[in-house]
C-alpha cells in the first residue's frame, strides 16, 4: 500500500509462535489501512565478528523511518490487537486535535495459561499494580495519561519526528521518556480509550513473572530522579515503603520475642498496617473468585502480589541509588547465533 494510514511497527529478536500470531490477528482489522513493519536482528554466523543485539528502542526507530503512515502503531511481539484497534484509534484521533498518541488497555488473552493469567491478575488489580496504573491492564474509562508502554501506543509521525523519537540510551524506559516529550515538550495529549485493546501474553507466575520486572523497576528507580515529571510519583515509592516495613516488622517482632517482652501498645500500633494489608489481599482474592477465576489462578495471583511488591521494592531503591543506566545491548554466540545472557 502506497500511503496507508498506519504503520505497525514490531520490534523482535527473531521469528516466534507468538509474532506468527500477531501478524494473524493483525490482518483481521476492520480498518485495512495499513502497512506491517517488522525489525528484526539479522544474525549472521558467518562474519567472523562479534555481534550485537538491537535495542528495541533502535528498531522501532529504525521500523518510523521506514514507514509510510499518518500514525506510527507499536506493538510488542507476544501482544495483538483486537479486531477495531486501528478502526477506534483513528475515531479518537478524529475527535481529538490535540491528541498526540492513543493507547488503550492491554489485556491477558484468554487462552493463555492459569500462570499466565495469574501474573495478569496481579497486574490488573488496585492491590498489584495501584503505582503502575490499573487502566493499564484492565479496560477503565477514557482519559489523558503521560506515561504508557509501547505494547500499545499508536502516535501521529510528524510529532514523533519533532521530539526525534525513542531516546536509545536507556531500555526499559524509552517508552517513559518518549512520552514525556510529547505531553511535556509539545504541550500535546495522549488518550487512554477503553475501545483501544491489545491483548498481551504474560509471563508466568512466579519466578519469569519477577525476572520480567528486575529492568522495569530498577529503571523506575532511577527515572524517579531523572525524570520526575512522571516518575516521581507516590505510587511507585510504596513497594519500597512495604518493604521496609516488612524488614522491621519481622526484626521488631523477634526482638520482643527474644527478650519475652509482653506485646504493648507500640507493638500493637506496629502490626496494625500488616493486618490491614493481609486483609486487603484477602479481599483481593475472594475478587478473583467473585469474577470467575479458578481457585489455583487466584491463589496463585494472591501469593505474587507481595512478592511482586517486596521485589520491586528492593530493586526500586537500588535504580534509585544509581548514577546511571543505561542499555547494554545482548552479545551473540557466533556459533549457535543465540544471546548470551539473555
Amino acid at each position: 500500500m502506497k500511503n496507508p494510514l498506519f504503520s505497525i511497527i514490531i520490534p523482535v529478536r527473531t521469528s516466534n509462535p507468538y509474532l506468527r500470531e500477531t501478524l494473524k490477528k493483525i490482518k483481521k482489522q476492520t480498518l485495512n489501512s495499513y502497512e506491517i513493519l517488522v525489525i528484526t536482528d539479522q544474525i549472521s554466523l558467518d562474519l567472523g565478528a562479534t555481534i550485537y543485539q538491537m535495542g528495541p528502542s533502535f528498531k522501532r526507530n529504525l521500523g518510523a523511518k521506514k514507514a509510510k503512515g499518518r500514525y506510527l502503531a507499536f506493538l510488542d511481539d507476544d501482544s495483538f490487537p483486537s479486531k477495531k484497534w486501528l478502526e477506534n484509534a483513528l475515531t479518537i484521533f478524529e475527535n481529538n486535535p490535540k491528541a498526540v498518541g492513543v493507547c488503550g488497555p492491554c489485556l491477558t488473552p484468554p487462552k493463555d495459561n492459569y500462570k499466565q493469567k495469574a501474573s495478569g491478575l496481579v497486574w490488573s488489580s488496585y492491590l498489584g499494580s495501584g503505582g503502575a496504573g490499573v487502566y493499564r491492564n484492565s479496560i477503565k474509562s477514557k482519559r489523558l495519561v503521560d506515561d504508557y508502554p509501547t505494547v500499545n501506543l499508536i502516535v501521529k509521525k510528524t510529532d514523533f519526528k519533532k521530539i526525534g523519537g525513542f531516546n536509545n540510551h536507556y531500555w526499559p524506559g524509552e517508552d517513559t521518556i518518549l512520552c514525556i516529550d510529547l505531553t511535556k515538550k509539545l504541550k500535546k495529549e495522549i488518550v487512554y480509550d477503553p475501545s483501544v485493546i491489545v491483548y498481551h501474553h504474560r509471563r508466568t507466575a512466579i519466578i519469569p513473572h519477577l525476572q520480567q520486572i528486575t529492568r522495569y523497576a530498577i529503571h523506575r528507580g532511577y527515572f524517579a530522579k531523572k525524570f520526575p515529571e512522571t516518575s516521581f510519583r507516590i505510587g511507585y515509592f510504596i513497594p519500597s515503603f512495604f518493604t521496609f516495613y516488612i524488614v522491621t516488622f519481622i526484626f521488631i517482632n523477634i526482638f520482643y520475642l527474644i527478650n519475652s517482652l509482653k506485646t504493648d501498645w507500640f507493638i500493637f500500633l506496629y502490626n496494625i498496617p500488616i493486618i490491614l494489608y493481609i486483609s486487603i489481599l484477602a479481599i483481593t482474592f475472594f475478587s478473583f473468585i467473585y469474577k470467575k477465576y479458578n481457585l489455583k489462578t487466584s491463589l496463585l495471583a494472591s501469593i505474587t502480589i507481595p512478592l511482586t511488591h517486596f521485589y520491586y521494592g528492593i530493586l526500586f531503591i537500588i535504580g534509585l541509588s544509581k548514577k546511571d543506566i543505561q542499555f547494554v545491548p545482548h552479545k551473540v554466540n557466533k556459533k549457535t547465533g543465540k544471546y548470551i545472557g539473555g
